[in-house]
Order: structure tokens, then C-alpha cells, then sequence
């Protein structure tokens, strides 16, 4: 692993992103995760913020006893996480971009649901613990098996939620879509994906980029999602927006086309070719 930090800093941002996602069943998740802020902090260092959770694991492995159970160490890693080194809620400022960059979560103990949850994964993960995340709607979660049921807790505080707390959650979604009411709660429970964590984080920078209007943080943002999700034509035609809007009409093209292509009687393809033209004429000034 420390090999592998190191080459971070001496290859691209985006081609050492795309290293490390290539294939879906061996992504390393919190290694991904920390990467996404080099979008807006290139020298970043990947591996400082590796090495401080793998103290905090080493804090948990010295307390723990050879025969701790599943639950004696999930009680363990809730006093230490949230108790000891304080991490929670950033509730005073929750669409701060930071609550999204896993560096600046370690260091100030404030984030938001999901980078909680990465970090507490992280260190779960590291004292034998196998959490997963839970793309649950509003708000991201984390569950456990253990030999008496699956364990769901709210990576905000630790505290486990029952099936009761669960359907108080999901009720605004099903008032919303009468459909989903008619699925068990254990629907929504499905184990996500590396790859569909790290689009859910990069989801949340690139809402509050784009309402900020900060365009060249979205476009790295949207660069990374490209990269996470080739086939999604729909992401492509955002970058390429993007693009135009930074003045890079040569890219903006290439998305842009490409999405007519595959989506030539999509709403929105009229508007978009009537961009076209003004964008050709902009590249070709270039050259």
C-alpha cells in the first residue's frame, strides 16, 4: 500500500484515480475516497491521511481483547470514533465542500453521513469488522452481519436503528412514491458497491459546486465521474457543459456530440444544438 501512495505523487491526479478504480471487485475504497480531494488539492498527501487511521486502528487493536465479539468491538470502535476523537456531524455548515474531502474530515472530526461512514469503515474493516454502506435514500448508512441479524447504524452517531426508526425514514420517500411503499425496508438495505459510494460522495460535491457556480472545481468533480461511470452518457453532456463554461470548446464539443449521438431525441437535444455552432466557431479560432 505504501508503494502505491507514493506513486500517487508521481502520476496525474485523474490517471491515479482511474488506476484505482478499474475493476469493481478490488477498489480500495477509503484510498479512492481520500483521492477525490485532489481535485482541489494536488499535492495533497494520500498517505498522511491513511497513516492516521491506521493509528486510530492501532488504538482499537491494543484495547482489544483475543476473544472480543463482534459486538464488544463495534461498542469499541463507537466510544473511540465518536466519544474519543470526537468525529460527528458538521451540522453548522453540512454543504461545506470539505465535509466531502476525507483529509479535512480527519482533521477537523466533522463531515457528513457518507465520508463518516468511509472513515468508520475504514477502521472497522481494520479490526475484523465487515461493515458495508447502505445508499439509503436521504441519508447514507452503515449494517453489519452479525450471528443474531444484521446490525443498521447511522454513521452520525454510531446508534443502531430499528425496523420502526427505518420506516420513519423512508415515509417522506413513500408519500412521494406511493410505488415504493409496496417494498420491505430490507429493499433499501442492499449493500452498496465502491464504485456507487464514491459516485454518491462525488454526487454531493457536484450539487454544491454547481449551485455555487465553482467551475472548475465541478469539472473535476465531473472528470472523476466520467471516469467512474464510462457509460453514463448523461454525465458526459454535464462535463460538456462545464466545459463550455470554462471556455474549452474543443472538449465541450466532444461531450456534447457524443450525447446527441447517443441521445439524439433526448428533451434537451434541440438546445443543445443550438450550442453547437458557436462552439465549432470558438474552436476553430483556437487552431
Amino acid at each position: 500500500m505504501t508503494e502505491r501512495y507514493t506513486n500517487a505523487t508521481m502520476i496525474d491526479a485523474l490517471d491515479y484515480f482511474t488506476s484505482l478504480v478499474q475493476q469493481d471487485d478490488s477498489i480500495p475504497l477509503f484510498e479512492a475516497a481520500v483521492s477525490i480531494a485532489q481535485g482541489t488539492s494536488p499535492q495533497l498527501d494520500l498517505l498522511a491521511a491513511q497513516l492516521e487511521v491506521d493509528a486510530f486502528a492501532e488504538r482499537l487493536r491494543r484495547r482489544l481483547q483475543a476473544d472480543a465479539s463482534d459486538l464488544q468491538k463495534i461498542r469499541l470502535l463507537n466510544h473511540l470514533f465518536y466519544r474519543e476523537l470526537g468525529f460527528g456531524p458538521n451540522l453548522n455548515h453540512f454543504f461545506d465542500p470539505d465535509n466531502s474531502y476525507l483529509d479535512r474530515v480527519i482533521a477537523t472530526r466533522r463531515g457528513i453521513p457518507i465520508s463518516l461512514a468511509v472513515i468508520y469503515m475504514e477502521l472497522a474493516q481494520q479490526i475484523g469488522l465487515q461493515f458495508r454502506g447502505v445508499c439509503f435514500p436521504g441519508h447514507f448508512l452503515l449494517k453489519v452481519p452479525l450471528p443474531a441479524g444484521a446490525v443498521v447504524l447511522d454513521p452520525m452517531s454510531g446508534a443502531s436503528l430499528s425496523q420502526a426508526e427505518l420506516e420513519e425514514r423512508l415515509a417522506p420517500y413513500w408519500e412521494q412514491q406511493p410505488a415504493l411503499a409496496q417494498k420491505p425496508v430490507s429493499a433499501f438495505l442492499r449493500a452498496a458497491t465502491a464504485r456507487e459510494i464514491l459516485v454518491r460522495m462525488l454526487h454531493n460535491l457536484k450539487t454544491i459546486f454547481l449551485e455555487n457556480q465553482q467551475w472548475q472545481a465541478l469539472l473535476e468533480v465531473q472528470q472523476r465521474l466520467v471516469i467512474l461511470l464510462p457509460d453514463d452518457i448523461i454525465e458526459r453532456r454535464d462535463r460538456g457543459s462545464t466545459y463550455a463554461t470554462l471556455e474549452c470548446p474543443q472538449a465541450a464539443l466532444q461531450d456534447l456530440e457524443a450525447y446527441l449521438q447517443k441521445r439524439p431525441n433526448a428533451a434537451d437535444a434541440t438546445d443543445i444544438r443550438a450550442r453547437l455552432p458557436q462552439l465549432r466557431a470558438a474552436s476553430q479560432r483556437l487552431n
